[in-house]
């Protein structure tokens, strides 16, 4: 088939000159391309092997996978389909189908598809590991722990075995065996930032803080700029620490987060959404779409579907793109808006009847500045309403404390001062916020009534 000769370098391309090249060459051309990125260029050269071989499974199966990368998941499943309906013992198409089923939603055809792949090839480490994610999150969490260590059976050089591992061994308080697979992580792949947090927080779970901090000191020592490193150090070492976490972590933090945040909440037996509803029913507010409401760190838009039947018009504000974008794709919102929330409260005065706010204010300590932009964007009469993590030990004299894994809590006596102060009428309830390890997180859901002119 006729290729360009400069498609070989998918990182610095050529001018092209035609060529022949047999099937098996473009086959690794287009897979090149697309382990580069370059989706483009690689389905270009499986629809011209496909053009000439409409039955080789390698390009349908490929092209499969690349269709799915770019959106078209249906057309995805389908060439990958009939892959296998020419090759039907291909482990890697059902693995790959595992995938994008998963991505669908397709819990029940993703997990049978992953098993298929197991069956035609024990030694399957990715279907392996990708089970194993997907048992989590249905909350079998000895099963999922089994599947990890198949993976690193099959292959002892697995960094997301181990990096899942890690997590669910965390989650369990087995926090020991969690710091040898975050060490494993860190071995394989030694810039790994994920595994180089859960490392130091694990550390500072077992009490070892001097350990978290060194690991955060050679991070920065690499990355000075690194907003995730930075907000680590100090939730570690209790130093410098910010009075609310930077925009920069926010956004990096929540932009990688946000394709699994639906799933990993609901994993969690996340409660803060049917907080802020129960709160709002009980404060009054009324429901015949008369009232302006603003959903503070919308995220997904998990509130959107709690707020949008009482709301004449309902704005969503997130410092994270990708949340935003998934949360326009429930359609709930009459605008959404990529913001820093005090500055956007701050230049939208007596703009709402109601501000909700479900696990936003976590990411910060201090309190004042917010919710005094939240009085004066609220029109007489209107509600605060949100969630906290509340401090389970006395609360230092700043009211609020950074925790190791980067969220603030907060003493109740801080916050209802802090809001008095605003000029709210406060109500404050304590409230089990989700689980984890089994254990209830204990937070505050408060309602702020603004009673000023």
């Amino acid at each position: 088939m006729t290729l360009p000769t400069g498609s070989t370098d998918p990182v610095a391309p050529a001018e092209p000159e035609l060529r022949e090249v047999p099937l098996d060459e473009a086959m690794s051309i287009a897979i090149l391309f697309q382990q580069h990125g370059k989706l483009a260029d690689a389905e270009d050269v499986y629809r011209k092997i496909l053009q000439l071989v409409p039955d080789h499974a390698d390009a349908l199966h490929f092209s499969g996978v690349l269709a799915h990368q770019q959106g078209r998941s249906d057309e995805g499943r389908a060439l990958i389909e009939r892959s296998l309906a020419i090759q039907p013992d291909q482990a890697d198409c059902y693995s790959n189908l595992g995938i994008i089923a998963k991505a669908q939603g397709r819990l029940d055809d993703a997990a049978a598809a992953y098993r298929t792949a197991i069956a035609l090839n024990p030694d399957h480490a990715n279907a392996h590991s990708n089970l194993g994610v997907l048992l989590r999150a249905q909350g079998h969490l000895a099963d999922a722990e089994t599947q990890y260590r198949e993976a690193i059976r099959a292959n002892p050089q697995h960094i997301d075995a181990y990096h899942n591992l890690g997590l669910l061994l965390a989650f369990l308080k087995r926090t020991k065996e969690a710091v040898v697979c975050f060490c494993k992580v860190t071995t394989l792949s030694p810039r790994h930032p994920e595994a180089r947090r859960l490392l130091a927080m694990a550390h500072c779970t077992l009490g070892e803080n001097e350990k978290a901090v060194e690991i955060l000191q050679e991070w920065l020592s690499e990355e000075p700029d690194n907003p995730i490193a930075k907000h680590a150090l100090a939730a570690s070492s209790g130093k410098d620490v910010p009075e609310r976490a930077s925009d920069g972590y926010v956004e990096t933090v929540f932009d990688g987060f946000a394709a699994s945040f639906d799933a990993k909440l609901a994993g969690l037996a996340y409660r803060a959404p049917q907080i802020v509803a129960a709160l709002v029913a009980d404060a009054g507010v009324p429901t015949d779409k008369s009232i302006d409401v603003l959903d503070a760190g919308c995220g997904t838009g998990l509130c959107g579907p709690l707020l949008a039947p009482l709301s004449r018009w309902l704005v969503g504000v997130d410092l994270s793109r990708q949340m935003l974008e998934l949360a326009r794709e429930r359609k709930l919102y009459d605008e959404l808006v990529k913001a820093e929330l005090t500055a956007f409260l701050e230049a939208n005065a007596e703009a709402f009847d109601l501000i909700v706010s479900a696990d936003t204010l976590v990411y910060f300590g201090a309190l004042e500045r917010v919710t005094a932009a939240a009085a004066r964007a609220l029109r007489p009469g209107g509600h605060l309403i949100f969630t906290l993590e509340e401090s389970q030990s006395a609360a230092p004299a700043a009211g609020y404390r950074l925790q190791a894994h980067g969220r603030y809590c907060h003493g109740r006596d801080y916050v209802e001062r802090t809001l008095t102060a605003a000029g709210f009428r406060v109500s404050i309830v304590h409230a089990e916020l989700r689980m984890e390890a089994g254990t209830p997180v204990a937070g505050l859901a408060v309602t702020a009534t603004q009673v000023g002119s």
